[in-house]
């Protein structure tokens, strides 16, 4: 089981490729907002979390997550059950 800033490490990690601004990445750093993701972006980097955290994150989850917090949250739920 993964802590939270291990989590937060891992997602931080996984963004840097994506990461063409080179924006700062805190919690309240916004997918579409700070780093300005286009949609497709956004499933490549969702098919790459999947992947390194053998989790599925459904259209509906996906939808909520604005944030590189609430994205670290819904991972950390997701490994949980």
């Amino acid at each position: 089981m993964a802590s939270r800033e291990e989590i937060m490490a891992k997602v931080e990690a996984l963004i840097g490729p994506f990461n063409n601004k080179g924006v700062e990445l805190k919690d309240a750093t916004t997918f579409a907002g700070d780093l300005e993701w286009d949609s497709l972006t956004v499933m490549d980097f969702v098919a790459a979390v999947e992947d390194e955290f053998d989790i599925i994150i459904t259209m509906n989850m996906q939808a909520e997550i604005e944030t590189v917090g609430q994205l670290a949250d819904a991972v950390n739920k997701l490994m949980d059950q």
